[in-house]
């Protein structure tokens, strides 16, 4: 199968949210994004930039066939399962087909030749740590992660570590925090079903399609009391992905870096502007906090600045929130597509 003169990146997963948005940019910069994916969370629909390749990112030779099909020059992995609550109760899934599906990524790439891998991996390595309320989290943080999904993204980077070392590859980790928005050409966006993300929640309990959103907890060490995360556009992240591909890292090299802004929004925060956006604030009550939900979950960017030459360009939270709510409105695959929402969606937030 001839891919043309644009050089192949396989996208595992690049029919999800994420994925999608990498793809989008991956083309716009002179690639052939080449989505990988099972369809099992991600939409076909979201699949516009590029070839499309069905199959499960634990199958090592369906991932070597794509590969050299398609004469691959780099791997961005983002396949895999995302919930941290459903971890808690299936960690074998989790460990199954995030650090699995790892293995066979790695095992086709050694098979097919391709010596770059980018990985999607989290801040969730991090887990709740002690830092205070306003302390930014470095890459050298200490990982402990609090849920078998954090478990699995660090075992991840360790399998990949290890591979670089033995095998000649390189491979940077991308550790981000909250993803949030969507492109503003209103052709991809955010579509999880259960949705469990706070802003397209807060849109929603807005909009009148969910009931009301609950706050949980407003009495933490911060400056409003409700917790603190870092928000970055979806756009942003992909355009991290690029920067990591376009990277010279010699072989056996391994980097990670933390994708965000460096700064965090509250809850409170987050119901304002969207209640600015949206021109209606969103109805909220608030209730008991979250078991394990830490106060403040903040990037420190700065190696990802120097190392891929990146900055968050999208990511104030009024263009987040703007970007989110067009979206929502007229979302054009998932639930309620293309089915308008003009009146006033919501459960818990973050």
């Amino acid at each position: 199968m001839e891919r043309g003169t644009d050089r192949a990146v396989l996208v595992t997963g690049g029919a999800g949210y994420i994925g999608a948005h990498t793809a989008k940019a991956l083309k716009e910069k002179g690639f052939l994004p080449v989505v990988f994916d099972n369809l099992s969370s991600g939409f076909r629909e979201a699949v516009r930039w590029g070839p499309f390749v069905h199959g499960d990112v634990r199958d090592r030779a369906a991932l070597r066939e794509a590969m050299s099909a398609y004469q691959a020059d780099a791997v961005i992995h983002f396949a895999g399962l995302i919930e941290v609550g459903r971890s808690v109760q299936r960690p074998d899934l989790f460990w199954d087909v995030n650090v699995g599906g790892t293995a066979a990524v790695l095992a086709a790439m050694q098979d097919a030749g391709v010596t770059r891998l980018v990985f999607s991996s989290s801040a969730a390595v991090y887990g709740q740590g002690s830092r205070g309320a306003l302390e930014t989290i470095p890459e050298t943080a200490e990982k402990a992660p609090a849920s078998p999904y954090g478990d699995t993204k660090l075992a991840g980077e360790r399998l990949i570590e290890a591979h670089c070392r033995a095998f000649d590859l390189n491979a940077v980790a991308l550790r981000y925090f909250n993803a949030a928005g969507a492109d503003p050409s209103g052709r991809i966006g955010e579509a999880h079903e259960p949705e469990t993300h706070l802003i397209p929640l807060a849109i929603a309990a807005a909009l009148g399609a969910r009931p009301p959103l609950t706050i949980f907890g407003d009495d933490f060490d911060t400056p409003d009391g409700t917790c603190l995360r870092d928000y970055i556009h979806v756009n942003d992240l992909a355009a991290a992905h690029v920067a990591a591909v376009e990277l010279a890292l010699p072989a056996g090299a391994f980097e990670a870096a933390n994708v965000g802004t460096g700064r965090g929004c509250s809850v409170r925060e987050v119901v304002d502007a969207v209640g600015r956006a949206a021109g209606r604030r969103p109805p909220h009550a608030v209730g008991p906090r979250r078991a394990g939900d830490p106060p403040s979950l903040v990037a420190d960017p700065t190696r990802a600045q120097g190392l891929l030459g990146w900055r968050a360009r999208f990511s104030s939270l009024d263009q987040i929130v703007a970007d989110a709510l067009r979206w929502e409105r007229l979302p054009a695959y998932g639930c309620g597509a293309r089915a308008p929402v003009s009146s006033p969606v919501s459960e818990a937030a973050e």
